[in-house]
Parts: C-alpha cells; structure tokens; sequence
C-alpha cells in the first residue's frame, strides 16, 4: 500500500491531534496496569503537558483546600485542627478505604489525629515537597510521601500523604493517605485516654486552647491543687530535717531556720510533684517544652530562694555570735556582706535561666569577664579597701576600741568600715587610714595582752658592800614574791653590773593585769617598797657624780650598814643565803605575804 503526504493543512492538524490523543491513552493505560493494589489509580490524563508546563499547580481548576502539594495540603489540615474545625479538617483526609457507614466519621478522626500528632510528631511542614508530583528521593511510591514517624508499643509507624483524584473532575490532590486514617483509632487509644470519653461530654475534647484540649486543662488544674497539697504536708518534715542538720542538734530545733527556709523547700516540692503530675497527661509536644522551660526555671527561682534564706542566716548567726562575743566591729560589715553574696546568687541564677531559655551563656560569661576586667581596673583602689576591710574583719587584728601602735604612732580604734578605719590619737585627734593600707601595717595590739610586763635597772652607789649589795638583792625578791599581783614566774632580780657610776641591778616580772592605769598603780607601790628597802640596807641611789676621796665619806649610815652586814652573816651561818636563788621554804614563807593595796592608801582594809 502507498501513502502520500497531503499538502492540505487542516488534514494535517487532525491528523496530529488523532495521534497525540491515541499516544496519551496509551501513557494512562500504562499507568494504570503500574499502579499497587493498595494504592489508588492515577486520573487518566485529557491532553497532553507542554514541555514546559509548571509541574507545582495540579491540572484543572484550583483546589480551595490548596491540596495540590503535600505541604499546602498539611499545612491546612493543621491549621484547620488547631482552629477547631474538624469539618474543614476532614477534607483532608482520604476516606474512601472507610466502610460507607463509617465515612461520615472524618471530623472524629481529623481530631484524633490531630491529638495523636500533637504528643507524638512535630510536623515540619517546610520539608514537605511543595510540587504536585511529591518526592522522589524519599524510597517509597511517587505517588505517597512521608509526613512523619512515631514510636507506637509495636515499633517505628510511618505517616504517609497520598496522591488521589478530587470527586468530580479527578484533578489530582493531596491527602493524609487511607492506611494512615485506618490506623488512627488504635492510635488514638494507645496515646490518649479513651476511657475518659466515656463519662466526659464531648465537650472537654473538641475545645482546644493554646493546642490543648479543655479535659487536660482541668488535669493541669487538679495535678497543680495535689502537687501542692502534697508540698505542704511534706515541707515541714523536710524543713525540720535539715534544720536538724544544720544545727547539729537532735531537739531544740532552732524554728527560725525552719521559718526562713519553708517557702522555698515548699515551693520546689510543688514544681517536682507538678513536673512528675503533667507529664502523664500527654499533653501537646510544643506546650510540654514550655512548661518545662517553666518548671526549670522555677527551680532555679527556689534555689536561688533557699540560697537567699541561708545568707540570712548566716548573717543572723554571725550577729548573735558577734554580740556574744563582744565583737561589735564586725556588725557593720554584715548587712552589705549579705547584699554583696546575693548580687552574686542572682547573677548566677540570671546566667542559668538564660541557659534553660537556650541563650548561649559562655558568650555572656565571657562579656561578663571583660566588663568585670574592666570595672577592675577602674576601681582598683576601691576593690583594694574592700578586700582590706574582708581582711580586717577576717583575721581581726585589732577591734573596734581597741588601743593599738601603727606606724610607730599609738590610738583607740574607733570604727572599721569597708573603706577606711578611723584611730583616736592620744592627742585626741582622728587619723583616717584607708583599709588597703591599715591592713598591710605592722599593727601592735596592746587590748589583747594580758599581763604588763614590770622592768627596770636600779643603780646603787659604789661604796655599798658586797654583803649590802646581797642585802639588797634578797629584799628585792622578797618583795616580788610577797606581792599578790606579780606572777612568780619570772620574777627576776639580778646583780648585771658595774656601771660608770652605779652598781646595777635589773629588775624584771610580770604584773598580773591589763589596765594600763592600774599597771600604773601596782609599779608604784612596787618602786616605793624598792626605796624601802634599799634604805634598810644602808645604801643609797647613786647617781651621776664626781667624789673626791679625802676621808672615808661619813654620808653612809654606819649602823645599819653594820646590821645588814650581820644579816647577811646570820643568812650565811644558817645556810640560808638566797643566792642564787631563794630556797624553796623561803619562796614558800614570803610568797604573798605584802599587803597590796599599801596599809593607809583609801583601797586598802588596814
């Protein structure tokens, strides 16, 4: 058989046409032969796609669902659920696996799924392929995409979108596939509550506030009311414990510490009982990150509390020990002492908070760290007089009234603040001493000694003779052991040498007390009853003189000379010379045996 080509153009044209709509039913013939058995047949195509025909518009008329790509048609099923209308959020649904009585169930599972999506799947609706065609890098069919997956008791269960024909013009369209929908009522069973809808109206379910269905709202409610309930029982067990603890005591608990630290023990008890209450609720994914964001952050606040309460206490311990103790100096320092610790709780509590919140806090740490450098640098002398005051309080070498010696000067400290310390001079005047350099200072405290300590060189004349000179030495001793307010030991004199002019003799001892005025008193009656008895020896004071020797110098006493001398010989035939030291019977028999205050003086009994 020949063919000829025909020049007439119109021939031409329906020749074409026949050919291409032959070609385009064997393409959908095709098609159709390829598609699962479980999967819903392609819409047979009417004409044949230009090659540069937008693949992301599904063919026909536009959908008012906009359920041409898998993320519209998502993206207003979720919207549709999260507005309440389960009528609208039913069209995106493909019911058609559903029995016939059971398909006008849609809006009961778009709410379903919707309660099952919200405690188990974030939808991220941007990774969604926004083309008619759907993905095709996915590893399942062209015509069904993955949405999602959750763990189910069964294992992994994956969510799927599936392309159908659109009734009536079979344009096609996406929507949550029908073994998916199938699937949504045992679901639905395993994450929520069923029970409940047994005996609750359906109200409580279908009215949604913040993603969050009315019924779980009311559990919040009733875990919240038994959270704190149960606190309240509870915190006055644990209160009383760690009072226990703090104090060391068995009974007697101190009940201020159980009144500082009650309000926030109780308050973290709530926020653990609450936390461990809401999490059996299944509440949506979004709102149980923000209550726990929430309950994080409310236990730092109780923390942060509790830290708060313990400074306190801390304060009014070191109050009450200080008053005890007489120690008023330290009082000053308390109250900023306790604002300066709390300064530094809440920054640290403000760093973790913004750690819960997900701020990147070694950022901040790290600015903090050059700011701080830099306020350093600036109040250097005044961080200076600061650490000083700590310093002084700390270690305390002098206290508020105190006498004391600095730099070879001497003052009454009369108060110590956290800059500077101010001293009353013996010329009444005030020296004002920054801390940072006061607490470097060699500083002698005289309030803390507690014995002043008696010394002094007696010089006697030349022409006194040796057993005058032991005369003298054995009363000198005597005298130091008779008195009551000198300690025993050391209580020194001793013959140390021949002076220019002067035979000398050190005396040395410790007057029992720490009042300079009445230290006064006791040297005293000391050197009068010295005066004494160097008299009764028949000597004298020497003191600096030139003596020219003619004679022998009559301005010695020769009587007593002589009875010192025969003394001394009495001492020596007995066997009972104090040299070098006192015998013990002696030391026993003259041991505080001076009347002190002096007979006669308004002190004195006598």
């Amino acid at each position: 058989m020949n063919f000829a080509v025909s020049t007439n153009p119109w021939l031409r044209l329906g020749s074409a046409l026949v050919l291409a709509m032959l070609l385009a039913a064997g393409l959908a013939s095709n098609a159709s032969a390829q598609t699962p058995e479980e999967a819903v047949p392609e819409p047979p195509a009417t004409a044949e796609k230009p090659p540069a025909e937008d693949l992301s518009r599904p063919m026909g008329p536009p959908d008012p669902f906009n359920r041409g790509t898998p993320r519209g048609s998502m993206y207003g099923f979720l919207s549709a659920t999260r507005e309440g209308d389960y009528e609208r959020a039913a069209n995106f649904l493909d019911l058609r696996r559903l029995p016939p009585e059971q398909r006008d169930s849609g809006p009961e599972l778009a709410r379903r799924l919707k309660a099952v999506l919200d405690q188990t799947l974030w939808v991220d609706v941007v990774n969604l392929s926004k083309t008619n065609e759907g993905r095709s890098d996915d590893g399942i069919p062209a015509w069904q995409d993955k949405f999602g997956e959750i763990k189910t008791k069964e294992g992994y269960t994956t969510l799927l979108m599936q392309r159908v024909p659109r009734e009536g013009d079979a344009v096609r369209i996406w929507k949550v596939a029908s073994s998916t929908v199938a699937i949504v009522p045992a679901l639905y069973a395993e994450f929520e509550p069923v029970w409940l809808e047994e005996w609750l109206p359906a109200f409580f379910f279908e009215q949604r506030y913040l993603e969050v269905a009315l019924w779980k709202w009311v559990g919040l409610a009733v875990v919240l009311s038994f959270a704190s309930l149960v606190a309240l029982l509870i915190t006055g067990t644990t209160t009383r414990a760690l009072g226990a603890i703090i104090t060391r005591r068995h009974e007697g608990v101190d009940s201020r510490i159980v009144e500082l630290v009650q309000g926030p023990v109780r308050m973290a008890w709530t926020v653990i009982l609450f936390g461990v209450g809401y999490r059996s609720l299944g509440l949506a994914l979004g709102f149980a990150d923000s209550l726990r964001y929430i309950e994080r952050l409310l236990l730092v606040v109780a923390l942060a509390w509790f830290v708060f309460r313990m400074i306190d206490l801390g304060a009014l311990a070191l109050r009450v020990r200080a008053e005890e103790r007489g120690n008023t100096g330290v009082l000053p320092v308390l109250v900023p002492g306790a604002r300066f610790a709390k300064i530094v709780i809440v920054l640290i509590g403000t760093l973790a908070i913004l750690g819960t919140l997900g701020v990147n806090v070694s950022a901040a740490v790290a600015g903090l760290g050059v700011g701080g450098i830099a306020v350093a640098l600036a109040a250097q002398k005044s961080l200076e007089n600061l650490l000083g005051g700590i310093n002084l309080f700390t270690d305390r070498p002098v206290r508020v009234g105190d006498f004391c010696s600095y730099q070879g000067e001497v003052g009454t400290v009369e108060e110590i603040g956290l800059r500077s310390t101010r001293i009353r001079t013996l010329e009444r005047t005030v020296v004002t001493i920054p801390n940072g350099e006061f607490s470097n200072l060699k500083l002698e405290n005289f309030a803390l000694r507690d014995q002043r300590r008696l010394w002094t060189m007696i010089g006697v004349r030349y022409e006194t003779t040796p057993d005058q000179l032991r005369y003298v030495l054995a009363r000198l001793r005597q005298i130091l052991l008779a008195h009551p307010r000198v300690t025993a030991d050391p209580a020194r004199v001793r013959f140390v040498g021949f002076g220019a002019y002067s035979l000398d003799i050190e005396v040395f001892a410790y007057v029992d007390t720490a009042d300079h005025t009445e230290f006064l008193g006791i040297r005293e009656d000391l050197y009068l009853h010295f005066m004494d008895a160097i008299k009764e020896a028949g000597t004298g004071f020497a003191f600096p003189s030139s003596t020219t020797y003619v004679g022998r110098d009559d301005g010695l006493d020769a009587e007593e000379t002589r009875q010192a001398e025969a003394r001394v010989a009495e001492w020596r035939e007995k066997h009972e010379l104090p040299f070098p030291n006192f015998p013990d019977n002696i030391h026993r028999e003259v041991w505080n045996t001076l009347e002190y205050p002096p007979p006669g003086s308004p002190e004195s009994s006598t």
